[in-house]
């Protein structure tokens, strides 16, 4: 269990205190001591591992399973004797340009709080020091927790949002530069592969509007009634969040139909030359072609200048041809 244990620690009255390093007699201290309960962090148990977590905890097999298996949405599940969170933070590589999503599992209930995490985008770290220095929100016992987890994991998408609203802007300007190389093919991928991003983020982000407005509202077990302003505080800060995810989708739209329209227009530009310059060899090949059949009895064949007045008239046509072209824009 040392390997997968993060933390676990006793809270009394907002504060650290000392207590067995074994959980299972830090559960019972905890719940013989007024004010108190433990805090168990997990990192990626296996089942074995997390079997017993679960036995002494009393957590509901389903919720166990979720825990386990991870690749869930984001979720707010009641059970009898806890209260189950599963929360999706994520971390953005800006020079990869990729989004990292990562899984976090709360649990809630008599004294205890218990969090299992998978992958390596987690605000655990910092929000167990933020709080570790604020003992009056601690002092709330684990529906504190619960709020600083989910305000750190909000919080991160709202920076996460303003750095692919910077990574999208330049992406922009690239789709609209006054002069483009033949990178059209380059600058539909990286579109795509910037809106794969975008919805990775609403995955995670859009699932957890309902169990927020939950957390709002009366009658959860496990979260003090007093939390509701605080959780609301978060559901507005997801708002935010969701509407720059929206915001940066709709654009992401916008900008692939108008790539996909200057590449349209591009197109018929280039058929305009060849076009053009098709007809500019039509000309002479014509002429030839009707002095090269061989025929005895033709006219002109005679002429002594014929060869010349030939050359210089197919000389004249092109040169005419080739500035009306240019000046419809043609070539």
């Amino acid at each position: 269990m040392p390997s997968v244990i993060v933390d676990c620690a006793i809270y009394q009255d907002g504060r650290r205190a000392e207590g067995p390093e074994d959980f299972s007699d830090a559960l019972e201290a905890a719940r013989a001591e007024g004010h108190s309960f433990l805090w168990l962090g997990l990192h990626e148990p296996t089942e074995e591992e997390f079997g017993r977590v679960s036995s002494e905890f009393g957590l509901h097999p389903l919720a166990v399973e979720d825990a386990l298996k991870a690749h869930q949405r984001p979720k707010l599940e009641v059970y009898d004797d806890s209260l189950f969170v599963v929360l999706k933070p994520i971390t953005y590589d800006d020079a990869a340009g990729a989004i990292s999503p990562s899984e976090l599992m709360i649990f809630l209930g008599d004294s205890f709080v218990v969090t299992v995490r998978h992958g390596e985008a987690s605000p655990l770290a910092a929000v167990r020091r933020r709080l570790e220095h604020e003992p009056d929100v601690l002092r709330h016992g684990p529906t504190a927790v619960l709020y600083a987890v989910g305000d750190a994991v909000v919080d991160h998408y709202i920076e996460v949002a303003a750095e692919l609203q910077v990574d999208l802007e330049e992406l922009e300007a690239e789709v609209f530069a006054p002069s483009r190389g033949g990178d059209s093919n380059n600058t539909a991928a990286a579109i795509y592969a910037f809106k794969r991003e975008v919805l990775e983020f609403r995955r995670a982000t859009n699932p957890l509007v309902e169990p927020m407005l939950r957390l709002q509202n009366p009658g959860v077990p496990f979260v003090h009634d007093e939390a509701r302003p605080f959780f609301r505080d978060v559901g507005d800060h997801l708002t935010r969040a969701n509407e720059s995810v929206e915001g940066l989708d709709r654009l992401l739209s916008d900008i692939l139909s108008a790539h996909l329209a200057q590449m349209g227009v591009r197109q018929n530009d280039d058929m305009r030359k060849i076009s053009a310059w098709a007809a500019l060899a039509a000309v002479p090949t014509l002429i030839a072609g009707v002095y090269g059949m061989n025929f005895e009895h033709m006219p002109e064949l005679k002429w002594s200048w014929g060869y010349y007045g030939i050359l210089l008239l197919m000389v004249v046509i092109e040169l005419l041809l080739y500035r009306t072209f240019k000046r419809r824009g043609w070539l």
